[in-house]
């Protein structure tokens, strides 16, 4: 999966991220870097919680297919 995180820097220092697809999902670190590192792991337990609570349902051999809307 790949996802996108906004990067902003903070007041205090450091910086702030946030990842859009994710609802509440953000975090913060000290450098870019750090930063990044704190929302992987932030993503990735995000994503643990939602299959904890059925709310998704993983599959190592699953299929993924694009489907496009017009509205």
């Amino acid at each position: 999966m790949k996802f996108n995180v906004i990067l902003e820097p903070a007041e205090e220092g450091g910086y702030n991220a946030t990842v859009p697809a994710l609802d509440g999902c953000f975090t913060q670190g000290e450098t870019v870097e750090e930063t990044l590192a704190n929302a992987e792991e932030a993503i990735h337990c995000y994503i643990e919680g939602l299959e904890k609570v059925n709310q998704i349902k993983s599959t190592p051999h699953g299929i993924l297919k694009e489907v496009e809307l017009t509205l």
